[in-house]
């Protein structure tokens, strides 16, 4: 866990970590900078039982450290409990990553809300878990910038959008229904923010965003989060458009989006997830155009076949991305759903030497 210092920077912002933020704000004038590649991709390659998940502390389906009942529940497919019952694998994935050229990684916390692991009984590891997965992030980007001094490594704090939907009832015979509420997601974000902070993260994303209020939820906690610490970090902000219609599941377009949380000051907003790289681009040209920060976008190897997998071989998909940075579209590129160390490879090589997308918008 690394010890949370304030100092001051610049414009009256009071950083968390100012040296680590001023770095950042350095490579992103330099040159596009490369997020990591998909995580659940790398997990399921491990092809892990039910007992992976489990290991010593849970291994009868529930946390034997936790008070009250005890419920056995089948953890397979947690992926964020593996931060605690496999740290090695994680971190191996992290160091493959680093290797392969990315510049920022992102930690193994997307679903690490209370929320989401309420759906196995373990709602109460929220913060263990964000906090070990920054941590493990953390120590493969030291390590790796040690051999690199000239290369900083970033931690990006990853904020999932949880299983529930703010604005859109999950019952169609009940418009008016929700399964949640704005405050029930603030305080699950922010005990999550915590973690992250504790864990070591650099920046925090609120990322796959399919709902704007939950968003909302997300970046308004973060920000009590900061006024707690009476300092901040960076914040990263990234949607998903789920479909030809060019709009997020609540219905918004990509300016709509970017209007809806500009408030919040990002450093950078993007789209990752749900499309491909060729799909997702008209969509990236919007954020473009219209934002007055950085562009992030970091989609999914093509779109899913019939069984769910992913097809785009990297120097396609690299070739994409390619495109999108010569044409001055972004500022952070990477990848999402079936994305490797070999796609991330080959998208660092083919956006090397390319200039950064000018802030305030192209042409």
């Amino acid at each position: 866990m690394t010890e949370v210092t304030a100092a001051p920077l610049s414009h009256g912002v009071r950083w968390l970590h100012p040296r680590r933020v001023e770095a950042l704000h350095e490579a992103l004038a330099q040159r596009i900078l490369v997020i990591d590649g998909a995580m659940g991709t790398l997990i399921q390659q491990h092809g892990f039982a039910e007992a992976d998940y489990r290991g010593e502390r849970f291994a009868e389906g529930y946390d034997r450290l936790a008070p009250g009942e005890r419920v056995a529940r089948d953890l397979r497919g947690n992926n964020d409990l593996l931060n605690l019952t496999r740290p090695d694998i994680i971190a191996g994935i992290h160091r493959a990553y680093l290797e392969a050229g990315a510049d920022l990684v992102e930690t193994n916390t997307f679903n690490a809300t209370s929320i989401s692991q309420a759906d196995y009984g373990l709602q109460h590891l929220a913060r263990e878990l964000n906090r070990e997965g920054a941590r493990i992030a953390r120590e493969a980007c030291d390590a790796t910038e040690a051999s690199t001094p000239g290369q900083p490594r970033f931690v990006i704090g990853v904020v999932g959008p949880t299983s529930r939907t703010a604005s859109i009832s999950p019952d169609v015979n009940d418009p008016g229904f929700r399964n949640t509420s704005f405050d029930e997601l603030r305080r699950a974000y922010a005990d999550a923010t915590h973690g992250l902070i504790e864990g070591g993260a650099d920046v925090v994303m609120v990322e796959t965003v399919f709902d704007t209020l939950n968003a909302k939820a997300a970046l308004y906690a973060i920000e009590e989060v900061f006024d707690d610490l009476s300092a901040r970090l960076p914040v990263m902000v990234s949607g998903t458009i789920t479909d030809a219609s060019g709009r997020t599941l609540s219905g918004q377009t990509a300016e709509a989006f970017h209007v809806s949380l500009m408030h919040a000051r990002p450093l950078a907003i993007g789209l990752n997830c749900a499309l491909g790289a060729r799909e997702l681009r008209p969509h990236v040209e919007t954020l473009a155009r219209v934002a007055q920060c950085h562009v992030s976008a970091h989609p999914n190897a093509g779109l899913p076949n019939a069984f769910g997998g992913y097809d785009q071989a990297p120097d396609e998909m690299a070739t994409m991305l390619k495109e999108f940075a010569t044409a001055g579209l972004v500022n952070l590129v990477g990848g999402c759903c079936g994305t490797t160390p070999d796609h991330i490879r080959a998208i660092a090589d083919a956006v090397s030497g390319v200039a950064p997308r000018r802030q305030g918008g192209v042409e």
